[in-house]
């Protein structure tokens, strides 16, 4: 069953007189429960259709199908809220906030929901043994290795339970032993039935995926089942 239905979905800007169309007529259905590789050269579209995915912009035309909602119509506080409850993002910078410990890092979407101090820590502390972090929940990034504070971004994208997860070149940052960790532990959330959908230009990367989408020009070239 599709958690994810993309209708001739396009994406254009204007760059001084010039019209780019950095998506253009792309229909396609991520199932649940599936692991996609997004992948192309750059300006293939990759990062304009995570950002359409992650609700962080909206296409020109098309639909955007999220377990059946249309997001692509919500306005944007709706659409925040959908990012917020939905959708669980991983980047390769790991985008961690330097002040605060592994812990308040992973507790901080609980936070924005409302959870209270106390489920929050509870919650965010079986995450950090879930990725393997469970002895350094009180220690800040700049004490963790790439690989660990991967690991936290990892767990702070679990938080909320999302639909989807979304990653932006997971391992971009790591030495190829630490991303292959990465992935494997990513593999291992979508054999428990997490959707991920990660744009890389890896090819060793890509294979961790089940299912691997190659655009070229804004447009779907090639899928690999």
């Amino acid at each position: 069953m599709s958690l994810v239905r993309l209708e001739e979905v396009t994406k254009t800007y204007l760059m001084g007189p010039t019209e780019v169309r950095a998506l253009d007529g792309l229909s396609i259905d991520f199932e649940r429960g599936s692991f996609w590789a997004l992948m192309g050269p750059s300006g293939s579209g990759k990062s304009t259709l995570l950002n359409l995915l992650g609700c962080l912009d909206q296409p020109t035309s098309g639909r955007y199908l999220l377990d059946g909602q249309d997001v692509a119509a919500l306005s944007d506080d709706e659409r925040s809220e959908v990012r917020l409850r939905r959708i669980g993002f991983i980047f390769q910078s790991f985008n961690l906030i330097p002040q605060l410990t592994v812990l308040e890092n992973i507790e901080l979407p609980l936070f924005y929901m409302g959870w209270s101090e106390e489920a929050g820590a509870a919650q965010a502390r079986e995450l950090a043994q879930e990725v393997g972090l469970g002895d350094r929940t009180g220690h800040r990034p700049t004490e963790l290795s790439g690989g660990q504070q991967q690991r936290v971004a990892i767990a702070r994208a679990l938080a909320n339970d999302p639909a989807i997860l979304l990653a932006d070149e997971p391992t971009g940052n790591l030495d190829s032993a630490t991303g292959e960790q990465i992935m494997t532990l990513l593999a291992e959330l979508n054999g428990r039935g997490k959707t991920i959908l990660m744009v890389t230009h890896e090819g060793d990367i890509a294979a961790f995926a089940g299912c691997r989408l190659h655009l070229r020009d804004g447009k779907v070239v090639e899928i690999d089942r």
